[in-house]
């Protein structure tokens, strides 16, 4: 399964976002150096999420990335 990288847009609502798969790329070593490069190269004034998924299909990948996750608990010495 390849990795997808993907530039993430928010919209007007946190269940609305605009996905734009910029790149993929068989190993995660590749992946992870190319996304590194991109939030590197972005602008302070950029309002936009690079991220990397590992997903079976773009269909996959964007559903992933499009689920609603709930936050985790933080525990009292994690405060």
């Amino acid at each position: 399964m390849p990795y997808y990288i993907y530039k993430i847009t928010p919209g007007p609502t946190d269940l609305l976002k605009t996905l734009e798969k910029l790149e993929q790329y068989d190993s995660y070593k590749e992946a992870r150096n190319r996304a590194r490069e991109m939030r590197a190269a972005a602008q302070p004034t950029d309002n936009h999420t690079i991220k990397v998924i590992f997903a079976g299909s773009e269909l996959e990948a964007e559903e992933q990335l499009m689920e609603k996750r709930e936050a985790p608990i933080l525990r009292e010495w994690e405060k």
